[in-house]
């Protein structure tokens, strides 16, 4: 799921290498986002997993 990310990274800077400022900006917003969201997707699922193997 992180390749989605890191796709729109590229992206970003490949739009702004190129110039297009919105897009690159567009872009980039859009791979933060996911990156944070994966993040707390990772964060829950190993809490999760902490509390079945204590159990």
């Amino acid at each position: 799921m992180l390749q989605y990310a890191l796709l729109f990274l590229v992206i970003a800077i490949v739009a702004g290498v190129l110039g297009f400022g919105g897009v690159a900006g567009a872009a980039s917003g859009i791979a933060q986002i996911l990156f944070f969201l994966f993040l707390a997707f990772l964060v829950v699922s190993l809490i999760i997993g902490l509390f079945r193997r204590a159990s």
